[in-house]
């Protein structure tokens, strides 16, 4: 009788530990079911308010930076690579960890969610490895320095989506950002890159960039720099997309090539604009797109010896690889003009001597690029080209003047 004693005693036991197992594992289900119906809820207070706050209504830093977090809890996902995005964002990083944090949460905050993420890393030695590895981010790391040009083109041919952003790591995009460069892209077979609305991080009332021009002197200019961040609303054609914040058809690539290696850094995206013009696509500017940029965050400063050096050789390399011979003869004097200008711009900063060595480089080293060959059939291209140069050089001469006149008078009222 014991045994029989101890033995219901026991299924008793066991009974009762099932009953609580039972009752833990519905409450925990509750529990996990209301958590996620509260995050869902938080989601939409946080983008009621956000697109308030997007919308220019006032809203307290306190109130907005909690509203940001409560859209991240429901978009922010383990990053992985699918084969459904439409879009892949890839990032060139050089020792940029500094920048890492606010330009991925800006993207975790995407209202578009059909794109995928990936890093190219060029090596880099400041942390940025391990932080990409601890924070799951989809990445290629790169033995050594391979440059913007090489970076960017490791990542586009690794990426299998229709168009891919380049995206540099000081930037942070807008939460609408992704779903206007897809529209954009996407109203004409035609484009090849939309440039988005650069506006300067630490002042968002200038402009710092609304893509990219290029002049008869030889000089490429982003428009609208230094410019109100009120202006430059309206969509229009550019010479080339600014590669730091632009989505390009992929397939293109294919067709005129990829970013030039040998530009390393500097003009290798107004390389690639002009080759897509010459073989007829179109580049195109999207002020809906709003992109907030340190600049010159792997470089350092505006102007160095580094690169005024490069951008002088890269800019032989421009030339002479998309002009045809007769293209270049006829534009010959107002390049030399603005080689003038430039030498001498440089040399009251003390960069004269950098200068001039880029320019023996490039003339040393110009016959290694590989030429666009002309094709007669193209002619027309050509022509509107030209005249897209001219148009350039009175915009460029246009939006100094004005820049000046603007200081001046800031000048005068201090």
């Amino acid at each position: 009788m014991a045994f029989l004693d101890k033995l219901g005693s026991l299924a008793k036991n066991l009974g009762d530990k099932t009953n609580e197992a039972i009752a833990m594992s519905r409450l925990n289900g509750k529990i996990t079911s209301e958590k996620a119906l509260a995050e869902t809820e938080l989601r939409k207070i946080g983008e009621y308010y956000y697109g308030q706050f997007l919308s220019g209504g006032q809203i307290e830093p306190e109130i907005l930076e909690a509203c940001q977090f409560m859209i991240s809890l429901h978009l922010r996902r383990k990053r992985v690579m699918s084969n459904k995005a439409k879009v892949t964002v890839i990032i060139p990083n050089y020792n940029g960890l500094k920048f890492m944090d606010p330009c991925f949460k800006a993207l975790d905050l995407q209202l578009c969610r059909d794109f995928d993420i990936l890093v190219v890393d060029n090596g880099s030695t400041d942390g940025s490895v391990e932080w990409l590895k601890e924070h799951e981010i989809p990445s290629l790391f790169l033995e050594k320095n391979t440059g913007f040009s090489g970076a960017v083109n490791v990542g586009i041919k690794a990426s299998k989506t229709p168009y891919v952003i380049l995206l540099n790591n000081d930037t942070e995009p807008d939460c609408h950002y992704i779903g206007e460069m897809i529209k954009a892209i996407e109203r004409s077979p035609e484009i090849f890159s939309v440039s988005s609305k650069m506006i300067q991080l630490y002042d968002h009332s200038k402009m710092d960039d609304a893509g990219d021009m290029y002049t008869l002197l030889g000089w490429a200019f982003q428009r609208g720099v230094g410019r109100p961040s009120t202006g430059y609303n309206r969509s229009c054609s550019v010479f080339s997309a600014c590669a730091g914040a632009a989505i390009y058809r992929r397939e293109v690539f294919e067709t005129i090539g990829y970013f030039d290696e040998m530009h390393f850094a500097y003009l290798e995206d107004i390389d690639v604009g002009y080759r897509a013009r010459i073989a007829g696509y179109d580049n195109i500017y999207c002020p809906a797109a709003l992109v907030w940029h340190v600049g010159s965050g792997t470089s350092g400063s505006k102007y160095n010896s580094f690169k005024v050096k490069l951008a002088a050789r890269n800019n032989v390399y421009l030339n002479y690889k998309n002009m045809p011979c007769l293209q270049l003869i006829i534009n010959a004097i107002p390049i030399a003009a603005g080689i003038f200008v430039k030498y001498s711009f440089f040399r009251k900063l003390g960069f004269g001597k950098d200068y001039l060595e880029g320019l023996k480089e490039g003339i040393r080293t110009a016959k290694k690029c590989k030429k666009v060959a002309y094709r007669p059939e193209r002619l027309k291209n050509y022509l509107a080209i030209e005249l897209e140069l001219l148009a350039g050089t009175f915009l460029y001469v246009y939006e100094f003047a004005v820049r000046q006149i603007e200081k001046k008078a800031a000048s005068d009222k201090s």
